[in-house]
């Protein structure tokens, strides 16, 4: 008897996610990546890219009017870094930072630079939690804003959506309670999903005011567009150069790999999660919205929550399935690096301004 209970409790059966994995067909997805020419993929890219737009959510919030308005002017020395408010949405703030290199003939090719879990957008522009100025780099993000920056670009860094100041205290809801301690993506991500949306999606959409935004700057030259983020930036980053043709390459750290050896095999923040994302197959399927353009790949060797052997089937993949269709796989680059989850930017910053160059 005690034999057969011992067994029974060994059962994987038991688990409810031992049943869910026997579901997981990514190959069998109706928008995976199965063409077998140009035409074909073209055709591909504009069916899919219509659909995650509609599976992420919140791609048709009302326009408004950006009514940029700047809050403050550092001169750091060889360049100027400015913070913007811009509303994206009409309920949304996002607070930017502009870093401006002093030299160079502009307009100068701009990136994107998305932020990772952490404490917020502060971290990759050179400063610390509270504000103060920080002149060397520091954490996982190495402040890469401000190495972009100091390369030539004009560097826009956002506030992603849950994250410094943009976490909910929920103090608008019950003004009698005032404010508690603020959340960072869970609440946002599950009342997201309630009204049919993702954190996602929202992430996303204000990506796209922000480049809206800087096709007003005269500094920038949107035409030379690229982007760049580390793990939860580097979902912002992936699914951003997927959506918006604007951007004319990426950098993606600490991220890329598939779904089934890191979103789906450990713990993560549910601001990961689109449901229903499994009709897309996996990354190295939704990496060919992204093709043909140039796309580096950045990943540690002691990265826990991205698996470096993943990444680089994944990568294989991309670069033989995918891009090779299009005629360009040597645009799929990469830099492993002995390390844990964090930029390394060895290859990065030169990449982004090859491809960016003009």
């Amino acid at each position: 008897m005690s034999t057969n209970i011992l067994n029974y409790h060994q059962l994987k059966e038991l688990q409810p996610a031992y049943g869910l994995w026997q579901l997981y067909a990514p190959e069998q997805s109706p928008y995976c990546f199965r063409t077998k020419n140009l035409a074909q993929a073209e055709a591909w890219q504009v069916r899919v890219r219509r659909a995650l737009n509609e599976a992420l959510g919140f791609q048709s919030l009302p326009p408004v009017e950006l009514k940029p308005e700047k809050i403050e002017e550092v001169d750091k020395g060889d360049y100027v870094r400015e913070k913007i408010l811009l509303h994206t949405s009409p309920y949304t703030v996002m607070p930017v930072y502009l870093l401006i290199p002093k030299t160079g003939q502009q307009p100068l090719p701009v990136v994107v630079a998305f932020h990772g879990h952490g404490y917020g957008v502060k971290d990759i522009v050179g400063l610390w939690e509270n504000g103060s100025e920080r002149d060397i780099p520091d954490g996982i993000h190495k402040d890469f804003g401000v190495a972009l920056c100091r390369k030539g670009f004009v560097v826009a860094a956002p506030e992603i959506s849950c994250f410094g100041e943009r976490q909910t205290d929920f103090s608008y809801l019950n003004p009698e309670l005032g404010q508690t301690a603020p959340t960072t993506c869970d609440h946002a991500a599950k009342l997201a999903f309630h009204l049919g949306g993702t954190a996602l999606g929202l992430r996303v959409f204000d990506g796209k005011r922000l480049v809206d935004y800087l096709e007003t700057r005269p500094e920038v030259d949107v035409n030379r567009l690229g982007a760049m983020g580390l793990s939860g930036g580097g979902m912002h980053t992936f699914f951003s150069t997927s959506l918006d043709e604007r951007i004319k390459a990426c950098v993606i750290s600490g991220y890329y790999s598939t779904f089934k050896d890191s979103i789906l095999a450990m713990q993560h923040c549910t601001c990961n999660f689109v449901p229903g994302l499994a009709q897309f197959g996996e990354m190295y399927d939704l990496v060919g919205l992204i093709a043909p353009r140039p796309i580096l790949i950045e990943a540690g060797s002691h990265d826990p929550i991205f698996p470096l052997e993943a990444v680089k089937r994944s990568v294989d993949i991309a670069r033989n399935r995918v891009y090779r269709i299009f005629g360009c796989p040597e645009q799929v680059e990469t830099d492993y690096f002995e390390g844990r989850h964090q930029i390394n930017g060895v290859r990065a910053y030169d990449f982004l301004m090859e491809k960016l160059s003009g």
